[in-house]
């Protein structure tokens, strides 16, 4: 016998623990706490993850001895329940569904009421003494069966659906008769078989679960689900549980429903059971949006009691997971069973407020709190949201399904909004209701619309998960696919205008309304005080002007770690003094043009001194290559020549001795241009090099800032600043340029007759300067990595024009990221920790951190964090997501020593 056959593929609800994730995914963990506890759960078993990725080993066969406890599993619920799987008289039925170890609501595959054919129908029937509920039972199964194992597309199933709803006086699936539901089971049959080209559903309800077993595993590497783990950067190893479990029904009458719930509000964090239900239905319903449910307050009327056993339920599962959970549940003729319980997802302001609240109420404690709230979560609480003093037309008004304003062009197409958003579009995902199968085109969307479904549909909870605005249940709007338009009230909108979707209210705007910057409360700032105080990361921002550094400071930035000083030079009288001293001709001449641009450069620095009051700012000195300052030579070349024409239409002497005298600056201006052309220009004459060249540009910038310096300590004001000499390849490179910086700083201290506290260090962005870091260090006080350009330089990747390709790297698993969003730890990363190490060999109290894109990304914060490097410096906005990141990161490392101890 093989080993294979020997390994538990299956376990019973009972045998399982919610500690075995991993094992038996979060569905069928969490079915076992469930069961273990005494709750009322339907009996069941999982098989699997390992059976799952056994079965893709394996050929997309099951593994040997898989099945046969299968079978055992199917007995075990039979002896539970007193029914008998296939029995034409009392038929068990089960319901197949998918269940990974995180959870992936709605990627994956469900059939229901399995085990039906002609016969146990009829077995059914008797068994409830209702025809109608039986007839409608097989009519789910032929459907979701056809669907999810058979491949037929839902639209067909659902098109008879509508055919027959449309003619009974109600309009809805519960008015139909059973003579009715015959007639749709025969058409779905039909369906099948011709789209199958002759092949039906299986009359054997073994071969029926087999399959659908089959299918469930076959789905964990379908589009959706690849695409889902993609996006939240879930490993394709995992694989997925399947779990079986006895059929209880919601459709059974007006004392059955079904419903999902969450114990708090996953839109706001708000302590109150939050969800929807609908009577004399099955689940599906409510979650695929089909119906308008009620909101689960409503069901304390209906069925009071049904309602008080199931809110101590949800509360009880809550405190038992220290959680917000996501629950469902199905009310059988006035018994309620539950059907799973998951953590839930929530909007970012939902996940601030829950963990602040769970603090408070001694449920979790600070540290966990801080794990509790993603990165991302913290990202959606700084997004803008809709001018509440607009003046716009609103089309229509739903349910504020997941908070946020976006706005973009209507597309109706999944497929067609992924295209449209590959080539840089805007566009709104617009869709009676969304299904599985639209998520690509929902993770391209900037917001998603749905006509039909409520809070707990699919398109309002994986649009809460992903951070997108979404407005579900807009009954208002007429969607016609075929035309590209819906209509609103006689107002037609068609693909490709723009629309604004407002999900923290429900509204639908017509046209681009304008946003505002959100107000942040004070769960954030108690949530960030705790990141503060677990985090060993300094944060600070890289910013410009004084307005972009008093933003950083609000947001909780630490200084500045980046001042780009050639942003200084846009705007028309810096970039003519700027041109003017790039055209000089000789150092006199260049001294001249930049006396102009010295008291700019001064005033701008005084702002952002007084904003970071008693913080230390990083001032890079000039980075760039010249030409990124003249005119584009193309443009020049065109310019000259429409002067030119015009000289020969001229008939005024003056108006050509003016031409003439243009012409020629022109020409002078493109001989420059030409001149400073670089083939390569980010490898050519820049950074440092410019000021071994031009040492007066060093000059006047070093004066700039310590003329600022010692002007805002005179006002009272402490003043660190850092001058980084950036490109620097060589340690005679950064000596030349510290020693020039030192003498200028004493000649205006000495000329204010001040001390300032001031430091000199490089930026490490070219892999011989992190080789050689242990002699740069010798004249520097500080290194920053600035790992775009170390990037750039290690991958010999252009990040302007590698855009084109990276993501098929990406895609086809040739890079796990794209390395200019997410800091290589295999490359570039062995270079910062080469650097940082072999710079603190020579000064072990060197001062090191990072300031390209990577500082405000999570992992890339980590990474920095276990090298040990002493800050991260990013974009202002990004501020508290790296203070989150960086105390998650302290957090998560001393987690793993303390395992590694115990171990």
């Amino acid at each position: 016998m093989s080993e294979s056959s020997n390994r538990k593929w299956v376990y019973l609800f009972e045998e399982g623990s919610g500690e075995q994730k991993s094992l038996l995914g979060g569905k069928g963990a969490g079915l076992a706490d469930m069961t273990r506890a005494g709750l009322p759960v339907p009996p069941g078993f999982v098989v699997t993850t390992e059976a799952c990725n056994a079965f893709y080993s394996n050929g997309k066969q099951f593994p040997e001895g898989m099945w046969e406890q299968v079978e055992a599993g199917l007995r075990a619920i039979e002896e539970k329940v007193g029914k008998r799987f296939g029995d034409p008289a009392n038929p068990l039925l089960v319901s197949v569904r998918s269940g990974a170890a995180f959870s992936m609501p709605g990627m994956m595959d469900t059939v229901l009421n399995l085990g039906l054919n002609e016969q146990t129908v009829q077995g059914l029937a008797e068994q409830t003494g209702d025809l109608r509920f039986a007839l409608d039972a097989y009519r789910r199964f032929a459907s979701l069966f056809g669907e999810i194992v058979m491949g037929v597309a839902h639209e067909k199933f659902e098109r008879v659906m509508d055919r027959y709803k449309a003619r009974t006086r109600g309009g809805r699936d519960t008015d139909l008769e059973p003579e009715q539901l015959r007639e749709i089971i025969a058409a779905e049959k039909q369906i099948i078989f011709a789209e199958q080209r002759g092949t039906a559903i299986p009359e054997d309800p073994y071969e029926q679960l087999r399959v659908a077993i089959a299918a469930v595993f076959n789905s964990w590497m379908g589009r959706r689900a690849v695409d889902y783990r993609r996006v939240h950067r879930i490993s394709d190893e995992l694989g997925t549980a399947v779990n079986v479990q006895a059929m209880v029904f919601g459709n059974m009458g007006a004392e059955s429903g079904t419903g999902v719930a969450f114990t708090r509000n996953p839109s706001t964090g708000e302590k109150a059971l939050y969800g929807e239900y609908l009577l004399n239905a099955q689940g599906e319903d409510v979650v695929a949006g089909i119906r308008t449910p009620n909101a689960i307050s409503q069901l304390q009327k209906e069925l009071p009691e049904v309602y008080k056993q199931f809110a101590s339920i949800a509360e009880r599962l809550e405190r038992h997971y220290r959680d917000m959970q996501d629950v469902e549940f199905t009310i059988e003729r006035g018994h309620l069973w539950m059907l799973q319980t998951r953590t839930g997802k929530r909007t970012g302001a939902a996940a601030v407020r829950v963990a602040v609240d769970m603090v408070h109420e001694n449920l979790i404690d600070r540290a966990t709190a801080v794990q509790r709230v993603t990165p991302e979560q913290l990202d959606q609480l700084l997004h803008p949201t809709v001018d509440p003093n607009n003046d716009a037309t609103v089309l229509a008004t739903g349910l504020p399904a997941s908070p946020g304003a976006a706005q973009g062009c209507v597309v109706f197409d999944p497929d067609e909004a992924e295209e449209m958003a590959r080539g840089g579009a805007k566009v709104v995902l617009v869709r009676q209701e969304t299904s599985p199968d639209d998520f690509h085109g929902m993770v391209a969307a900037q917001a998603i619309v749905t006509a039909r479904g409520g809070m707990t549909s699919h398109a309002a909870v994986v649009a809460r998960g992903m951070g997108k605005s979404c407005v579900s249940g807009a009954g208002q709007l007429d969607i016609d696919y075929g035309q590209q338009q819906f209509s609103v009230d006689g107002t037609v909108v068609t693909k490709g205008e723009w629309i604004t979707v407002d999900g923290s209210t429900g509204r639908v705007y017509l046209g681009q309304v304008p946003t505002v910057q959100p107000t942040l409360g004070t769960d954030f700032t108690e949530l960030m005080s705790w990141a503060d105080e677990f985090r060993q990361l300094r944060v600070r921002a890289n910013a410009d002007t004084p307005h972009d550094s008093q933003v950083a400071r609000d947001y909780g930035a630490e200084g500045i770690g980046l001042c780009r000083t050639e942003h200084m030079f846009f705007g028309d009288e810096r970039l003519a003094a700027m041109r003017q001293m790039i055209l000089a001709d000789g150092v006199g001449a260049r001294e001249k043009a930049l006396e102009k641009l010295l008291p700019l450069q001064r005033k701008d620095f005084v702002g952002i001194f007084q904003a970071m009051a008693g913080l230390p700012v990083t001032i890079r000195l000039l980075d760039p290559p010249l030409h990124e300052f003249l005119p584009n030579l193309q443009e020049l070349l065109e310019e000259l020549s429409e002067m030119k024409l015009t000289l020969q239409r001229s008939g005024s002497i003056r108006e050509m001795d003016r031409l003439l005298d243009e012409i020629d600056e022109k020409r002078r201006l493109l001989q420059q241009v030409e001149r400073l052309r670089e083939n390569n220009p980010m490898l050519g004459h820049r950074g440092c090099r410019l000021g071994l060249v031009y040492p007066e540009v060093t000059r006047m910038q070093t004066r700039a800032i310590f003329e600022a310096a010692c002007q805002v300590q005179g006002e009272g004001i402490i003043v660190k600043p850092e001058i980084m000499v950036p490109l620097v390849s060589t340690a005679e490179e950064l000596r030349n340029q510290a020693d020039l910086i030192r003498e200028v700083a004493r000649e205006v201290t000495g000329e204010y007759g001040m001390t300032i506290d001031f430091k000199v260090g490089t930026m490490i962005e070219l892999p011989r300067a992190a080789l050689t870091a242990d002699k740069i260090a010798e004249y520097a006080d500080f290194f920053s990595f600035g790992t775009n350009d170390l990037t750039q330089t290690t991958f010999g990747l252009s990040r302007d024009d590698s855009g084109r390709f990276l993501s098929l790297y990406v895609e086809h698993k040739i890079l796990p990221d794209d390395p200019f969003q997410v800091l290589d730890p295999d490359g570039v990363g062995q270079l910062v920790r080469i650097g940082t190490e072999r710079g603190r060999s020579v000064k072990p109290k060197l001062k090191v951190g990072i300031c390209g894109e990577h500082g405000g990304e999570p992992r890339s914060i980590a990474f920095c964090n276990e090298i040990g490097l002493d800050y991260v410096s990013c974009s202002p906005f990004r501020v508290p997501i790296a203070r989150l990141a960086a105390a998650q990161a302290t957090l998560s490392r001393e987690g793993e020593m303390i395992k590694e101890a115990s171990a």
